[in-house]
């Protein structure tokens, strides 16, 4: 999908790379320390619970992601369920 058809919210937080450069650190540490996976499903699941343990952490969110959060809902609402 090409970067401009996000909206502008989206596009923000996408190329706010202070945030995503310590994100894609823990990310490789995970699957570093494990070596190789089994199936694509088990990386997926690992990548997964390395996100949700990242963003455990998290203590401030950037000020635009809670909008950016809507519009990637509103955009991908198969794949992503906002929480109450």
């Amino acid at each position: 999908m090409p970067f401009f058809a996000f909206s502008p919210e989206v596009r923000r937080i996408i190329y706010t790379t202070n945030a995503i450069e310590p994100l894609n650190s823990q990310v490789r540490k995970a699957v570093r320390n494990k070596g190789h996976f089994p199936s694509d499903e088990a990386a997926i699941k690992l990548i997964y619970l390395a996100l949700r343990n990242v963003q455990a952490k998290w203590k401030r969110p950037p000020v635009q992601w809670h909008a950016a959060k809507t519009q990637l809902a509103i955009q991908f609402g198969d794949r992503l369920v906002l929480e109450g």
